[in-house]
């Protein structure tokens, strides 16, 4: 009953599931060098799997031609975006991996951020996990993107700016 119409159109109408209420949020804060980072990360469980919604602005820019950054988007195993004087959010600790599969498998590697004069804008589509295994969860952005080879993490460098995944409760989305 899922095919897609000759125009491409699927019956399930994925999308129209953005305009309803998101199960989680995490709300993105850019660590001590990048302050002005900053965003919101929804996520919308469907029967298909998990709708992930970023909108991030204040992202590092070079200000080249054909320069634009690439950014690399985790959901990591900490619950807390605590840190240290090395690594701002240190208790975000290694990538979401319940499963123990290697790079780029684990359930928290996500698709790439490409900024766009310091904002991004990236909508998915998930069956790695569900939205209740990943509240109280941390996302993270990191300042360069994943190779997706490089074990464990995939040289994404250094991490930018943390969230902690929360489940909705109230009325706003």
């Amino acid at each position: 009953m899922n095919k897609p119409s000759p125009c491409g159109h699927s019956r399930l109408r994925l999308l129209s599931v953005l305009r309803g209420r998101a199960q989680a949020a995490a709300a993105i804060t850019g660590s001590e060098s990048c302050p002005d980072l900053s965003g919101i990360v929804r996520f919308y469980q469907t029967n298909d799997g998990v709708i992930v919604s970023a909108e991030i602005s204040g992202l590092p820019q070079d200000g080249l031609p054909c320069h634009e950054r690439i950014f690399g988007f985790h959901i990591h195993k900490g619950t807390d975006c605590g840190g240290n004087m090395d690594d701002p959010f240190a208790d975000a600790m290694s990538h979401y991996d319940p499963n123990g599969c290697g790079h780029p498998y684990h359930a928290g590697d996500l698709p790439p951020l490409f900024g766009n004069n310091g904002l991004a804008l990236c909508v998915f589509l998930t069956n790695r996990f569900s939205v209740n295994e990943v509240i109280g969860r941390t996302i993270i952005i990191h300042d360069h993107p994943d190779d997706f080879t490089t074990q464990p993490s995939g040289s994404s460098g250094a991490k930018i700016a943390c969230g902690v995944i929360r489940k909705m409760t109230g009325p706003c989305q």
